[in-house]
């Protein structure tokens, strides 16, 4: 089924957010797997993509069937402009890391809502993940405040 998104443009910032997806508070989306019961993706958000830049390199330390939970680090990523922690903005159990990224981690930039996604999990997205509505709330407020402190968004 096709992706229907969300517009939000702020200031310098424009970006489509997958309307059915699940948003956290730290720039992850996650949406469940067509067919698959209980199996979500996770990803980074546009956000995320344009503060972090063109990803180089990902790496995660847990292994499929491990038990993760909100808040716990569970690898990292590399790009041009930061390096970052992953974290899990899921309850459950780890299932997978995107293969792609192996191949090509650009990809998470290019296309962050359908292929350029970081890890799978079954379980449950946190308790504050947020609809596309409240993301982009989030959003708008974290936007205007880097706005405020002198933050660019280059």
């Amino acid at each position: 089924m096709p992706l229907s998104f969300v517009r939000f443009k702020h200031a310098r910032f424009s970006a489509r957010f997958p309307e059915t997806y699940r948003y956290s508070r730290s720039h992850y989306w996650m949406a469940p797997v067509e067919g698959e019961s209980g199996l979500w993706r996770v990803g980074f958000t546009k956000f995320a993509t344009r503060m972090l830049g063109e990803l180089v390199d990902s790496s995660f330390n847990v292994k499929e069937g491990d038990p993760i939970e909100p808040g716990q680090a569970i690898g990292s990523v590399e790009g041009f402009k930061a390096a970052s922690d992953v974290y899990c903005v899921m309850q459950g159990t780890f299932a997978s890391t995107n293969p792609a990224l192996q191949a090509d981690a650009c990809i998470v930039k290019s296309d962050p809502y359908e292929v350029g996604w970081l890890y799978a999990t079954r379980g449950e997205p946190e308790e504050e993940s947020m609809d596309v509505h409240g993301y982009i709330e989030l959003l708008s407020k974290t936007i205007q405040r880097m706005a405020d402190e002198g933050h660019g968004e280059e």
